[in-house]
């Protein structure tokens, strides 16, 4: 089993990948992965999360051995460097998922929410491990085609709520699940900027919120800027989801992020 999750915390993206929207390439290597997910680490990440699948807009699927390939190799050499703090795998497959908790991952960070391999509620529930449910339209080949909602809060708290009590019937701790209401996932901007907005319905769920608004693209149709310079967007959007009750952060720029949220976390503190 796993230690319990902390009040609040920043998670460092590491893409080993080739066409993530963002850093596509960039880490493709596994040395230069591992020496990224270090560096999240000595600027006070909680968790890293590695993925070896983009699924950004328009991503084409990953076949299983090519994901392993890429992340597993990560976590072992994070592990073997030292590295203490929490990993968690982003995949939607079950034997990725398995071998990345054998290699030393501790959460599941599912973007189809148990969705995608009817396996990987059962190998979550067997090894204790950390969960996060993420809500997404459709999958990413085509879930920015016109993306409708009869209303957008409502239909993804709904969503998250049977995803959670599917999750809890089969076997997994309520006390292990984080949600996510997959900012940009199927969603315009407005769809994000109301979930933002109104991010306290979702905290009523009573689990971590995870938020993931970095680099993402509704923030350049708000301020005109390029996706490597959105770090000042990303940061008050995270600011803002704290204050409206979010609690994980998973973002490319950890130090920046985590000490604009050190400050607002001492700043809304009750005594």
């Amino acid at each position: 089993m796993t230690a319990a999750l902390p009040d609040w915390g920043v998670m460092g993206i590491v893409n080993v990948t080739p066409d993530s929207f963002s850093d596509g390439g960039r880490y493709l290597d596994t040395a230069a992965a591992i020496a990224h997910g270090l560096e999240h680490e000595a600027a006070g990440a909680a968790w890293l999360d590695i993925g070896g699948e983009s699924t950004r807009p328009g991503a084409q699927p990953v076949a299983r051995d090519d994901e392993l390939s890429r992340v597993v190799p990560v976590i072992v050499g994070l592990r073997a460097a030292g590295a203490r703090t929490r990993i968690s795998i982003d995949t939607s497959k079950a034997p990725v998922a398995a071998a990345a908790l054998e290699a030393g991952a501790t959460l599941v960070n599912d973007v189809t929410a148990l969705r995608a391999d009817p396996a990987m509620a059962d190998l979550v529930a067997g090894a204790g491990a950390d969960l996060c449910l993420m809500h997404m339209l459709g999958e990413p080949r085509t879930m920015q085609q016109n993306p409708r909602y009869d209303e957008v809060v409502s239909d993804v708290k709904a969503f998250l709520e049977e995803r959670m009590a599917f999750a809890v019937a089969n076997g997994i701790a309520e006390e292990r699940i984080m949600l996510d209401p997959g900012i940009g996932f199927g969603k315009t901007t407005e769809h994000n900027l109301t979930l933002l907005r109104r991010l306290d319905e979702l905290v009523a769920l009573g689990r971590p919120v995870v938020i993931g608004t970095s680099r993402k693209s509704f923030l350049g149709r708000l301020t005109g800027s390029p996706v490597d310079d959105r770090l000042a967007a990303t940061i008050a959007t995270n600011v803002l989801a704290y204050e409206r009750g979010a609690r994980i952060f998973r973002v490319h720029d950890v130090a920046p992020v985590r000490d604009a949220l050190a400050i607002t976390a001492a700043t809304v503190r009750r005594p």
